[in-house]
């Protein structure tokens, strides 16, 4: 297969002013928002331990999110390819990550919980998680572990 390259476009605008820009470290909100053409809009903010909004999603979240959401799509694509019917996954995703000088994430674990098809052969839909970890485009690009802890059974 050749090489394809992909491109995407998102904006962020921070929407904290509280009227007196970036006077100084707690004049400003960390509100912002994210869009993508014909997509609803994301609100975010920061983590609440650098005085976000709690109520918003943060970046750290938004990598999670990311990572899990990836490694899902080629997990039920592999599972589909191989005649594995997956009938409901659900990961209760974490990540953690070390504030320092320079801060950065240490690792991330994926949790998914996932039902099958009575009769679906579970030693080999929990092969596949390794083979869509080795697929899985977001956690191929980042500089931290993410590993993978699935409970399967049947229906």
């Amino acid at each position: 297969m050749a090489d394809r390259e992909h491109d995407y476009q998102v904006t962020v605008e921070w929407t904290g002013n509280k009227g007196q820009g970036t006077e100084n470290y707690k004049a400003y909100d960390r509100q912002f928002k994210v869009v993508a053409d014909a997509k609803a809009e994301i609100a975010g903010s920061a983590d609440p331990a650098f005085l976000g909004d709690a109520s918003r999603w943060n970046p750290e979240e938004m990598l999670l999110a990311s990572a899990s959401a990836y490694h899902k799509l080629w997990y039920l694509h592999l599972c589909a390819e191989a005649g594995i019917s997956v009938q409901s996954y659900c990961d209760r995703a974490e990540g953690t990550m070390l504030e320092a000088r320079r801060g950065r994430f240490t690792r991330i674990v994926l949790k998914p919980q996932i039902t099958l098809r009575a009769g679906d052969d579970i030693t080999l839909a929990a092969a596949l998680h390794e083979k869509a970890h080795e697929q899985c485009f977001i956690a191929n690009s980042l500089n931290f572990p993410v590993l993978c802890e699935p409970t399967i059974k049947h229906a």
